[in-house]
C-alpha cells in the first residue's frame, strides 16, 4: 500500500482546525456579545477545514478504487454511517453519516463519469447551488466532493499552487470585508470558501518534513482523532462554558490536538492503522485485518511516495 504524504498532511491539518471550530461552536452562545477569540475564530478558522475535509473525502473515494471493487466501497461508506449514528449518541453535530450518505448518492455515480471535468463542473455547479438555496453549511458537502474528485483526476500542475493561493487569499479577504458587521451569511460562506482553498494551497507551499512529520500521523488517524476530539468536547463542556473568555476553548483544542499527534506518532510506529480505521478495515471486509507491524521491515507498513504530482 502507497500512502501520498501531502494528502495525510492536509488531512492532518484539517484535523487541528476541526477541533478548534468543532470546541468553539459547542460553548458559543448565540445571544452573548462576541470577544476578540470568538472574533478571530469565526472570521479565520470556523467553516475553513470542513471544505478540505470535503474535498480530501472526494479524493480518497477515488484511491480506495485503485484496488477494489465499487461493492467494497459501499460497505465501507455503510459502516461509516454506522460509526456516525455512535457517535451521534454522544455528539451533537456529527457528520460522518453526512460523507456516507452523500459517498453513496453523489460520488459513485459520478465514479463512472470519465475524465475530470464532468466532477468538477457538477461539484462547482452544486456548491452555487447550496449557496444560493440554503446559504452553505452542511449542504456544500456533496459538491465539495465533487470538486476533490475532479481535481484529482485532472491533477492540475504544481505550478499552479502559488497563483491559486495568491487569488484566494485576495478573495478571502474581499469577501471577509464584503461581509461585514451585518454578517452576510451567503458571502461569509463564500468567504470561507475561498478560505479553505487559500489555506490549503499554503500549506503545500511551505510543507516540509519536519511539518509534515507532526501532520501525517494526525491524518493517517483522522477518523479516530476526530471522533476521539468530540468526545474531548463533550467530557469537557462544563468546563469551558464556564470562561466566558473563550480562551479555555483554544488552550483545551490545542492541548488535544498536542496529545493526538504525539499519540497517532507514538501509534503508527507500532500498527499499520489508527484503532477507528482498524475497526473500519474489519467490519469493510468482514475479517480480521492484522494490524501490529512486525518490525520496522513488515511489507505490508504504508511506503511514503514522492508526494503529488
Amino acid at each position: 500500500m502507497t500512502r501520498i504524504r501531502e494528502l495525510d498532511a492536509l488531512r492532518g491539518f484539517a484535523v487541528c482546525g476541526i477541533m478548534l471550530v468543532n470546541t468553539w461552536q459547542h460553548t458559543r452562545e448565540p445571544d452573548v456579545p462576541l470577544n476578540g477569540v470568538d472574533l478571530v475564530v469565526q472570521n479565520l478558522f470556523q467553516s475553513r477545514f470542513y471544505p478540505i475535509f470535503s474535498a480530501l473525502f472526494g479524493i480518497s473515494f477515488l484511491l480506495f478504487l485503485r484496488g477494489n471493487s465499487r461493492w467494497a466501497l459501499l460497505s465501507r461508506l455503510f459502516w461509516l454511517y454506522c460509526i456516525g449514528l455512535g457517535q451521534g449518541l454522544f455528539y451533537e453535530g456529527e457528520v460522518l453519516t453526512d460523507y456516507a450518505f452523500w459517498g453513496a448518492v453523489v460520488l459513485l455515480p459520478a465514479s463512472f463519469l470519465p475524465g475530470g471535468w464532468a466532477q468538477l463542473a457538477l461539484g462547482v455547479a452544486g456548491l452555487v447551488a447550496a449557496q444560493l438555496a440554503k446559504g452553505g453549511g452542511a449542504w456544500l458537502i456533496p459538491g465539495l466532493l465533487l470538486v476533490g474528485m475532479g481535481l484529482w483526476r485532472l491533477r492540475p500542475p504544481r505550478s499552479w499552487l502559488l497563483p491559486g493561493f495568491a487569488v484566494s487569499a485576495a478573495a478571502t479577504l474581499l469577501l471577509t470585508w464584503a461581509a461585514g458587521g451585518a454578517f452576510r451569511w451567503h458571502l461569509y460562506s463564500a468567504a470561507a470558501l475561498a478560505g479553505a482553498l487559500a489555506y490549503a494551497l499554503g500549506l503545500l507551499l511551505v510543507l516540509r518534513p519536519g511539518l509534515s512529520a507532526v501532520l501525517e500521523p494526525l491524518g493517517r488517524m483522522a477518523l479516530t482523532n476526530y471522533v476521539t476530539g468530540t468526545a474531548v468536547i463533550v467530557l469537557a463542556l462544563p468546563l469551558l462554558k464556564a470562561d466566558p473568555t473563550r480562551w479555555a476553548v483554544v488552550g483545551l483544542a490545542a492541548v488535544t490536538v498536542a496529545v493526538q499527534a504525539a499519540g497517532s506518532r507514538w501509534w503508527l510506529a507500532r500498527f499499520r492503522y489508527g484503532p477507528l480505521e482498524w475497526v473500519w478495515r474489519c467490519l469493510t471486509w468482514f475479517r480480521r485485518v492484522p494490524n501490529r507491524l512486525e518490525s520496522g521491515r513488515d511489507h505490508n507498513r504504508p511506503l511514503p511516495d514522492p508526494g503529488l504530482t
